[in-house]
């Protein structure tokens, strides 16, 4: 177990990873760090998200490292110590990244430019990917930036060329049996694992910005990193429930209700993909207009604020949906 454990404890305190800050921009020329991107694999694995697979740490990474040490019943220090070394490796057969091959299918669109004006975005047929980097990007549970410095300069992405990934491939696909083709084919191309228990009640928490999910014994079963309100839309504390969950979901831009737009703004239908406001999923709650859903820009969750709801990255709020069901309690805490 040593080297494993001080390969990552030495990147870690060599980057600051470990410390409560947010990482570098995606145009930052500071280097992947395997070992950071390997415990950022084994996290996103157990359903501890560390946020964008990068290799460079941060406040996501703590949060993850936090979750996973309370679900052990380990000191709660959000640090890559000893104790929590020991726990996480007999997960290292989780390789940092994965190479692939490309084929027509994985690169297959559709594919589009996103106009800013709400709405020149409703006149669109759908909310698609901008590019088969950014496809392949999220993906892998990462960004463009990332995906470039992985693979050497002027790599090409056409088929049959091998690619480097970070290795988020689930264990399992076999999504409901009662969920739509369209759902199934998006669950996997985000590589959402099929296999996750069933949360007995979910907690967002507005001071740590997590969204903690727990069984019926009480014990923590997976935690994410959430962008939650502002100061202008502040998260509504309280006990709700979910509804439904509402796979690739299109969104009704309301001006009443959104600060900072215009109330002379007339309202829209921004139709569903993986670019839409809310991402890939909308779970909707019992607190009208709220709900729990993804989000275009996964860089950005934790680090920015919303509407009053709560945002998770694609592949995260996707994961969510698979834990829950109508009835499931929602509790939003300070």
């Amino acid at each position: 177990m040593k080297p494993f454990a001080i390969a990552i404890a030495a990147a870690l305190s060599a980057t600051g990873a470990a410390k409560a800050q947010a990482p570098q921009p995606a145009a930052s020329p500071m280097p992947i760090d395997r070992s950071i991107l390997h415990m950022q694999v084994i996290l996103d694995k157990l359903g501890f998200g560390p946020g964008v697979l990068d290799g460079r740490g941060g406040i996501s990474l703590v949060n993850a490292l936090r979750g996973f040490q309370q679900s052990r019943g380990l000191p709660v220090t959000g640090k890559p110590d000893l104790a929590t070394l020991r726990a996480l490796y007999p997960y290292r057969s989780a390789r940092p990244t994965v190479t692939l091959t490309l084929d027509e299918r994985s690169l297959q669109g559709p594919y589009g430019t996103i106009p800013e004006d709400y709405a020149d975005q409703a006149k669109l047929d759908g909310m698609p990917h901008a590019s088969p980097l950014e496809k392949l990007a999220e993906m892998f549970h990462t960004t463009p930036a990332v995906l470039t410095a992985l693979n050497p300069a002027g790599t090409q992405l056409k088929a049959g060329q091998q690619i480097v990934f970070p290795n988020a491939l689930p264990t399992s696909r076999n999504y409901p049996a009662d969920a739509k083709p369209e759902w199934r084919r998006t669950l996997a191309q985000l590589n959402v694992e099929a296999n996750v228990p069933r949360a007995a009640k979910i907690v967002v928490d507005k001071s740590d910005k997590v969204l903690r999910a727990y069984n019926d014994a009480g014990r923590l079963i997976a935690q994410y990193s959430a962008t939650i309100g502002s100061s202008s839309d502040p998260l509504p504390l309280g006990d709700w429930k979910v509804l439904h969950v509402a796979p690739n979901p299109d969104w009704k831009m309301n001006p009443k209700i959104l600060k900072g737009v215009s109330d002379s703004k007339a309202a829209q239908i921004i139709p569903a993909g993986p670019n839409n406001p809310v991402g890939v999923v909308w779970i909707d709650l019992s607190r009208e207009h709220y709900g729990i859903h993804g989000t275009p820009n996964p860089e950005k969750v934790g680090r920015t604020e919303s509407n009053g709801c709560v945002r998770l990255t694609n592949w995260d709020a996707a994961r969510v949906a698979l834990m829950v069901k109508s009835g499931t309690p929602v509790i939003f805490q300070a």
